[in-house]
């Protein structure tokens, strides 16, 4: 994209703004996961990647550290097109599970961890993973109770991460 995609202007906000608004309808609320110094304009609790440069799996582990609740949703920064009631589904379908993560996938079978639920437990792991340099969100989760849930539908997990795809979707809203 040639700049941070979470702060590019959308839907009257940023697209970390637009985002975190989903998350905090369906789930109650959201924080975001960055530099507390970029990130605080946006109107939601911003707490540091505690492994900058670690990619989505430190964020998503940085996430898990912080978190009080048993069940955590967690969303891209770049998927605007997620909606709160798919997001509210997830974390009904994951409470009702004997899981530790329940991860969304496409017709297709391609898992969606970007677009998912975490319980809290997951947090050791993940934590281990990251020390021993894995990187890949789905490498991290081998060994912990992973239920795939195929979703017939994938537009929700479109991100964005090209200037057209931005200008597409932006003009939309």
């Amino acid at each position: 994209m040639g700049k941070d995609k979470a702060l590019l202007p959308f839907a009257g906000g940023t697209l970390a703004a637009h985002v975190a608004r989903i998350v905090a309808e369906a789930a109650g609320s959201a924080i975001v996961i960055g530099d507390p110094e970029k990130y605080r304009g946006l109107g939601y609790a911003v707490r540091p990647d505690r492994t900058p440069g670690a990619g989505p799996l430190g964020g998503i582990e940085s996430a898990l550290g912080y978190t009080a609740a048993d069940w955590n949703l967690v969303v891209a920064c770049d998927m605007p097109a997620v909606s709160a009631p798919f997001l509210r589904s997830l974390i009904e379908t994951a409470e009702r599970l004997n899981t530790d993560a329940l991860v969304p996938c496409g017709p297709a079978g391609r898992p969606e961890p970007l677009s998912a639920v975490y319980h809290r437990r997951c947090h050791a792991a993940l934590r281990a993973a990251l020390d021993a340099g894995v990187r890949k969100v789905t490498d991290a989760l081998n060994g912990l109770r992973v239920t795939a849930w195929t979703v017939d539908h994938t537009e929700c997990f479109m991100n964005l991460n090209t200037p057209e795809e931005w200008l597409r979707h932006h003009d939309a809203h």
